[in-house]
């Protein structure tokens, strides 16, 4: 199984703390070597890191760990490949665009039958099942929505009901973000954490490093993680159940 990592946040926020846990587990604790990826929002646009390599030999990943981008939405996930081979197109998160925005998906689990998806015009660039089911969401948003919903609470509802088709399919464990929101869907194992005021402290699971968040943030910040499992030892993580989805804006939790 892969694992994913996402973030929202109020304000602009690095997640080096957090990543640099999840590149622990991409070949060094854990077996997922065959790739990782991230992607950071910044406004309308957003800017992807991937690598076919195991992220905890990735000089990129590195990079990104050592390099503090601030984002409000961060999607992130380590491979252990199952469907298609280890390459980068087959490497998570996928972006497509969606109304002129930027959509970030990456999946955890495994499809059997994936291939009868209808797409439409959304085509896959890899051979995945995670990316064929994206293609698919995204076709049936396009089917469903001519033109961009104003509501856009009732669409996550909406994308939830097609997780739960997919879900019928196999392991669907899924992050999705726009930019503003970002949504995790449950079927066996995604957990997350609010963090808000009164800050405190926190030690990594993966690697000796604890972080003081009073001293990175200020009373106003709330910032959300999701993760496939918990990143830290000292603090109390949210388990989904399967089948619930959530929905964070800007750090809290909408639906």
């Amino acid at each position: 199984m892969c694992e994913l990592l996402g973030m929202s946040a109020n304000v602009p926020t690095d997640i080096c703390f957090s990543f640099s846990g999840l590149i622990k587990r991409g070949g060094e604790t854990g077996p997922h070597k065959d790739g990782w990826g991230i992607t950071f929002y910044e406004g309308k646009g957003c800017r992807s890191f991937k690598d076919p390599k195991p992220s905890c030999q990735s000089r990129v990943a590195k990079l990104v760990k050592d390099y503090p981008i601030k984002s409000t939405a961060v999607i992130s996930h380590i491979r252990q490949a199952n469907r298609g081979g280890v390459s980068l197109e087959n490497t998570h998160p996928f972006t497509r665009e969606l109304w002129g925005q930027n959509w970030t998906y990456a999946h955890n689990g495994q499809l059997t039958g994936y291939e009868k998806l209808a797409l439409g015009r959304a085509t896959p660039v890899g051979q995945t099942d995670s990316e064929r089911a994206f293609c698919w969401i995204i076709n049936k948003l396009q089917q469903d929505y001519q033109s961009e919903p104003t509501d856009m609470l009732t669409v996550f509802k909406e994308i939830a009901s097609y997780a739960d088709e997919l879900r019928q399919l196999g392991v669907f464990n899924m992050l999705l973000s726009n930019g503003q929101y970002v949504m995790a869907y449950c079927t066996n194992n995604l957990h997350w954490i609010t963090r808000r005021a009164p800050f405190g402290k926190a030690q990594l699971i993966d690697e000796e490093l604890t972080v003081n968040f009073s001293e990175e943030t200020s009373d106003s910040d709330i910032v959300t993680v999701i993760a496939t499992r918990p990143l830290t030892s000292d603090e109390q993580w949210n388990k989904m159940q399967p089948g619930e989805f959530c929905v964070f804006h800007f750090g809290e939790r909408i639906l």
